[in-house]
């Protein structure tokens, strides 16, 4: 197989962030140099994957251990029901492998390991953004445009300091 997955803890902060600066390059949307991202990033990603928050990730690491592949997942609280339903979402992004090991099945692996964590947590829906190259991806596990999701974008493009 040469690559397995494996849930992620804070010491894979700069891999996920090199990965994370990596899928965003590939789409052309990575105008921050690397070194000054993975600075960023991970001081931003190593106090979310303390364990027991709502933040996980998972690395595909190939047969030497170095990261080849990520996900993330946010578990998001809903607001409590008084029926039976979910009170949680899970929000799945950055979910990118190398293209070197596209279509081998590490996509598939990591995505599967993802929604293992939602069905333990009892999430009631999951979202995800696409992109046109992983639509494929996403409907063999199920997921459909969902048409019920309104979005306002406010983003200004800009980089939080």
């Amino acid at each position: 197989m040469g690559w397995r997955v494996r849930r992620a803890g804070r010491g894979d902060a700069g891999a996920l962030a090199r990965l994370r600066w990596l899928f965003r390059a590939e789409m052309g949307q990575a105008s921050e140099p690397l070194a000054d991202f993975v600075v960023r990033a991970e001081g931003w990603m190593e106090p979310r994957l303390a364990s027991g928050g709502h933040w996980m990730a998972w690395l595909v690491v190939d047969d030497d251990g170095g990261p080849v592949g990520c996900g993330w997942l946010q578990l998001i609280e809903k607001v409590p029901n008084p029926g039976p339903e979910e009170e949680l979402h899970g929000y799945v992004t950055s979910l990118f492998v190398v293209p070197e090991l596209r279509g081998g099945g590490a996509g598939a692996a990591l995505l599967s390991a993802v929604l293992d964590a939602c069905r333990e947590a009892e999430v009631d829906s999951v979202i995800l953004w696409p992109t046109s190259r992983s639509r494929s991806l996403y409907e063999r596990f199920g997921f459909r445009d969902g048409g019920e999701v309104m979005v306002l974008r406010l983003g200004t493009g800009r980089a939080l300091p």
